[in-house]
């Protein structure tokens, strides 16, 4: 990896050491400059786990990627600078659809004076890491949660504003297979979230901008506050105003339109 290359598109500029600080700010900016989003998978363009194409396009190119992106260029920064990086595959969603949502996520264990959870690839979870242990934590005046369930999974808890209410995981390393596999399954297949709505979210100082399809809401920790795009013309100044994304995305229009009303609708 070109570590300072990575360095400089999160505009971070302190110490590079192990150390939770370190860890923390470096998290933190990550997402302030990185933005979560699937532009890739709606405009069917295949994605993989490899390290290097990541690194090309969330760093050479400044786009944004989604948590096996997010959470594989963070994990391979943090091992460059020398932080002991494990890789754990989550369950969005599990609470309510069961054992078919594993390894639908990646998230990361760094080991400093404990376990902690580095997740950078939700879109609106966590801003800094927290120790891998039942409790509540406050970020940026939203509150999570972990907890250990009786079937030796853990379960975080996100904040009541987000559209993922929580995700489970196993303390081990990631079946690399089944994370591959996964990442295919959501970009082929017709029921995956990820094909039927346009995602984008980033971090800002004070809250986390959100877009699903075309409704545009900002979270902090005060509530949030929603908005629709009416025109592809809003959408992209939003994509490229809030998150810094310059991807034509005209082709997409109609299914994003046609989704909206599908989804307002309650159907």
């Amino acid at each position: 990896m070109d570590l300072h290359a990575y360095l400089q598109r999160i505009n971070y500029s302190g110490p590079v050491d192990v150390s939770l600080e370190t860890l923390r700010q470096i998290h933190h900016q990550h997402l302030l400059h990185i933005p979560y989003e699937n532009l890739d998978v709606q405009l069917r363009q295949p994605l993989d786990l490899d390290p290097q194409r990541i690194f090309n396009k969330l760093v050479t190119a400044r786009r944004g990627g989604w948590c096996y992106e997010m959470n594989g260029l963070l994990g391979w920064a943090l091992q460059e600078i020398g932080f002991n990086v494990m890789r754990m595959s989550g369950a969005v969603n599990r609470a309510g659809m069961g054992d078919g949502q594993l390894a639908n996520h990646l998230i990361l264990e760094v080991i400093l004076d404990q376990p902690y959870m580095a997740d950078v690839g939700l879109g609106d979870g966590l801003r800094e890491p927290v120790p891998i242990s039942a409790g509540q934590y406050t970020q940026g005046g939203l509150s999570y949660r972990l907890e250990k369930l009786p079937d030796g999974f853990w379960r975080f808890h996100n904040h009541k504003f987000s559209n993922v209410a929580s995700f489970d995981f196993r303390h081990e390393a990631a079946d690399e297979n089944a994370l591959a596999a996964k990442c295919r399954w959501l970009q082929e297949a017709e029921e995956s979230p990820f094909r039927m709505l346009l995602i984008a979210q980033r971090f800002t100082p004070e809250g986390i901008h959100v877009q699903l399809g075309k409704v545009a809401a900002y979270i902090t920790s005060t509530g949030k506050q929603t908005t629709e795009a009416e025109t592809l013309r809003d959408l992209q100044q939003r994509l490229e105003d809030n998150f810094d994304l310059r991807v034509d995305v005209t082709e997409l229009w109609p299914a994003i339109e046609k989704a909206h009303r599908y989804f307002k609708s309650g159907q």
